[in-house]
């Protein structure tokens, strides 16, 4: 009778072992819808959060030219409320501009700079950027100074490809004064210059 039950027992494991591994298999497959495993940098520092940083690089099919913009997108945390007043991208990007200004956050309240518009933009890139690179982002605020960030770089694909591309300034218009045409100006002074009228003396007649 023991013998009975452990044979029963043992074919029992071995129909359910496929359906099991089956499940399992199943549920860690991949999907048919590739999109990148990891998403930004996360760093902190003084009661500042920096979460799901990254920059943004263009599509895989894009052109992919140095000396370009690329947007920058991050949340911000602060504990004690902030500021954050300058970024740079050393070795990346000869400039890194805060469109509207600094950025105010809030205590305990995050600030969600995260698209799909950037508000922080890389200009001047040194080299065309690609997805999977990595950039050293820095991070000045008022109070907590600065924070140095290794991000990655995500193509603008999958789940950013609604993302805008960072906006085009318009050239500044270049007015030209009107000089002073030599030629044209008058060298009338408003003195006139005196001619040879000689006043009438009368001779007194004898």
């Amino acid at each position: 009778m023991t013998r009975w039950k452990h044979r029963m027992l043992f074919g029992a494991l071995a129909v359910l072992a496929p359906a099991l591994v089956g499940c399992e298999a199943g549920f860690n497959a991949p999907t048919l819808e590739f999109h990148p495993a990891a998403f930004g940098a996360y760093a902190s520092k003084n009661g500042v959060s920096i979460s799901n940083a990254f920059v943004l690089g263009p599509s895989p099919s894009g052109p992919q030219v140095a000396g370009g913009r690329a947007g920058a997108f991050f949340a911000i945390t602060a504990q004690n409320g902030d500021k954050l007043v300058s970024a740079s991208a050393p070795g990346t990007a000869s400039a890194v501009q805060i469109l509207g200004g600094p950025v105010r956050v809030p205590a305990a309240a995050p600030v969600t700079l995260t698209g799909p518009v950037p508000r922080v933009v890389l200009t001047g890139l040194a080299n065309p950027l690609q997805g999977g690179a990595l950039v050293t982002l820095n991070l000045t605020f008022a109070e907590a100074g600065t924070i140095t960030m290794t991000v990655p770089v995500q193509p603008k694909a999958y789940e950013f490809a609604t993302f805008s591309p960072p906006p085009t300034p318009s050239p500044t218009a270049t007015k030209k004064k009107a000089g002073a045409n030599p030629s044209a100006s008058a060298s009338a002074s408003g003195s006139a210059s005196p001619g040879s009228t000689a006043s009438p003396t009368a001779t007194p007649s004898p």
